[in-house]
């Protein structure tokens, strides 16, 4: 039960070495999301929240707690639909979400709400050092949180942050099968590392909110300069702006 002042890689470091288990290098290191916001103090007391006049006008068109929308206002760089049955906006860290990414879930105390780390990349940077300082081996961190899909049912585990990994396993200008030039593969990676800790991390009771995943070498660049602006699109580029 992680706590506002924790420091997450040293919780890590300590589940490892009490399990006895020695990262390598290549390993990567995925975070939900959670325990970032409560180590790092995110964690905000609705009734402490004052609602401003447009957070009530909005209340009333979402049928939401006027507190609860000052807190997505707080959170929001630009509001992309607002009605009774959804509220999704872009957030100021470029993320496409609803409700700013703001939820109760694993959350004590029926008041309280958890916001998104201020800055999972950064979040993801400290971590990785941290950790590499301690262990003297190379690792990729990725921080995950939920999030539903536009044209589809479900949610999945998506990164919201990044550090020591390249975002994108590019195959533009490779050859397939048969001799064809690839022309737009270009895998989002760092979605699908996120995707596939989720199997392992539940969304419930599991309480496993670190995976480490081996074996995946080929993505795990030390020196690379990477975040999650590399993965957001602009609206130049977005073939759904406007529809929604």
């Amino acid at each position: 039960m992680v706590k506002k002042g924790d420091d997450i890689a040293d919780v890590i470091l300590d589940v490892c070495k009490r399990n006895r288990f020695e990262l390598q290098d290549g390993d990567i290191i995925v975070i939900a999301q959670k325990i970032l916001s409560k180590a790092e103090g995110r964690i905000v007391r609705i009734r402490d929240v004052v609602p401003s006049t447009r957070s009530k006008e909005l209340g009333r068109i979402t049928k939401k707690d006027p507190r609860f929308v000052e807190l997505i206002l707080r959170e929001t760089r630009k509001i992309l639909k607002v009605t009774s049955d959804i509220f999704l906006v872009e957030d100021k860290r470029g993320l496409v979400c609803i409700n700013a990414g703001i939820d109760k879930s694993n959350i004590e105390g029926s008041e309280n709400f958890a916001l998104l780390p201020e800055n999972p990349d950064l979040s993801a940077r400290t971590c990785r050092s941290k950790m590499e300082r301690a262990t003297g081996v190379k690792l990729g961190v990725v921080i995950c949180d939920t999030y539903s899909r536009p044209f589809r049912r479900g949610q999945v585990n998506f990164a919201i942050g990044v550090a020591g990994l390249g975002v994108f396993r590019d195959y533009r200008g490779k050859k397939d099968l048969f001799g064809n030039v690839l022309k737009v593969k270009n895998v989002g990676v760092v979605d699908e590392i996120a995707a596939a800790a989720e199997l392992l991390m539940g969304q419930g009771r599991e309480s496993t909110p670190v995976i480490i995943l081996r074996g995946l070498n080929a993505s795990v660049q030390p020196d690379v300069d990477s975040g999650m602006g590399d993965l957001l699109i602009s609206d130049k580029e977005d073939l759904f702006k406007g529809i929604l």
